[in-house]
C-alpha cells in the first residue's frame, strides 16, 4: 500500500479519535453526573476484573489435565523443558504472582497451542470479528424485537398478537445451533444464495447475524410487549388520548420512551453476550472470532487464552452496563436526580 494512502488513513483515524474525545469531554462537562458515574465504574472495575482473573486462574488449574496432555506422547525431558519454558513447573502461588505481574503491564500471556502468538495478538485479531458479528446481531435483534413487541401489544388479543407471540416463543425455544443448521440448509445448500462459512464479505455476515439475533429478538419482543401493555394502562396515556393526541404519536413519543427502560436494562449484558458469547454461531460458521478461540482454548487447556478471553468478556460487561446507566438518564431524567 502506498505510503500516502497509509498516512491518509492514519490521519483520518487520528481525526476521528480527536472528534470522539472532544464530544466526550463536552458531554461530561455538560452532564457532570455522567463523569462521576464513569469514574466510579472505572474504579470499581479494577477489583472486579482482579477477582475474575483470580477465579479463572484457579479454576483452569484445578480442572484435571494440562495444556500438553492431549499432544502425542512426548519424552519426559521434552515435557519438562516445555513446562519450564512457560513456568508451569513453578509452585501454583508463584505462577499466579508471575501472571498478575504481567497482567498489570497489559500482557495477557502467550498461547500454548498457537506457536509464536501471544494472547494479545490473538484477541486483537479476533475481537473486531466478534464485535462486528455481535453488533450486527444486536442491531437486528432490536430492529425486529422492539417493533414486533410493540405491534403485538397494540393488537393485544388479536390474531396478529397471537402470531407474533408464537414466532417469539419459537425464537426463544429453538436452540441457536438448530436455527443455524436450518438456515445453512435452506439458504446455503438448497437455494444456494448465501455462503455458509467464513467471514469475508457482507454476504458471509447474513446467516451468522440472523442466527445470532433470533433468540435475543424473540426475547426483546416478549419483553417489549409486556412493558408496552403496562404503560398503556397508565392514566396519563388515557389523558393524552382524551386531549386529542393521535394513537401513533402517543405510542411513539410517549409510551415507547417509558416502555423501553426495562428493554435498555437487558441490552447491557445482552450486548456483551452477543459480542463475546457467540461461541456456537462462530463455531458453526467457522468464524475466526473470540468465541471460536475460547472453545478451542478450553479444549486445549490453553490457560492464558482462557483467562484473557474471560477478562475481555468481564470488561465488556462493565462497559455496556455503564452505557446502559447513561442511557437511563436520557430515557428518564429522574435518574439524574436519584444519581
Amino acid at each position: 500500500m502506498p505510503r500516502t494512502e497509509v498516512d491518509a488513513k492514519q490521519n483520518k483515524s487520528i481525526t476521528s479519535s480527536r472528534f470522539l474525545a472532544y464530544n466526550l469531554c463536552f458531554l461530561f462537562a455538560s452532564e457532570p453526573i455522567m463523569f462521576v458515574l464513569v469514574f466510579k465504574r472505572a474504579l470499581a472495575a479494577i477489583p472486579v476484573l482482579w477477582i475474575v482473573a483470580t477465579l479463572t486462574f484457579i479454576m483452569v488449574r484445578i480442572v484435571p489435565g494440562g495444556p500438553f496432555d492431549l499432544d502425542k506422547a512426548l519424552p519426559p525431558e521434552v515435557v519438562k523443558n516445555i513446562q519450564a519454558k512457560y513456568h508451569l513447573d513453578r509452585p501454583l502461588l508463584e505462577q499466579y504472582g508471575l501472571y498478575m505481574g504481567r497482567l498489570v503491564q497489559g500482557d495477557l500471556g502467550v498461547s500454548y497451542k498457537y506457536a509464536n502468538r501471544t494472547v494479545n495478538d490473538i484477541l486483537l485479531d479476533a475481537f473486531p470479528v466478534s464485535l462486528q458479528l455481535g453488533a450486527l446481531g444486536l442491531i437486528l435483534a432490536v430492529l425486529v424485537g422492539v417493533p414486533l413487541g410493540t405491534f403485538a401489544a397494540v393488537k393485544r388479543g388479536s390474531l396478529a398478537d397471537g402470531a407474533c407471540m408464537l414466532v417469539a416463543t419459537l425464537g426463544i425455544s429453538v436452540p441457536g445451533f438448530v436455527v443455524g443448521a436450518l438456515l445453512i440448509f435452506v439458504f446455503g445448500l438448497w437455494l444456494k444464495i448465501l455462503p455458509v462459512a467464513l467471514w469475508e464479505s457482507a454476504q458471509h455476515m447474513v446467516l451468522p447475524a440472523v442466527t445470532l439475533a433470533a433468540s435475543p429478538a424473540a426475547y426483546l419482543a416478549r419483553l417489549t410487549r409486556s412493558s408496552v401493555l403496562e404503560i398503556l394502562q397508565k392514566d396519563w396515556v388515557r389523558t393524552a388520548r382524551c386531549k386529542g393526541l393521535s394513537w401513533q404519536r402517543t405510542i411513539i413519543q410517549h409510551v415507547l420512551r417509558n416502555a423501553l427502560v426495562p428493554v435498555v436494562t437487558v441490552l447491557g449484558p445482552l450486548t456483551a453476550i452477543l459480542i463475546t458469547g457467540s461461541f456456537v454461531v462462530e463455531y458453526i460458521y467457522a468464524i475466526p472470532g473470540m468465541g471460536r478461540f475460547f472453545i478451542t482454548a478450553v479444549s486445549n487447556r490453553d490457560y492464558d487464552l482462557i483467562i484473557g478471553t474471560t477478562l475481555v468478556f468481564g470488561g465488556l460487561l462493565i462497559v455496556t452496563n455503564t452505557i446502559v446507566d447513561i442511557a437511563y438518564m436520557f430515557l428518564d431524567p429522574r435518574m439524574k436526580v436519584e444519581g
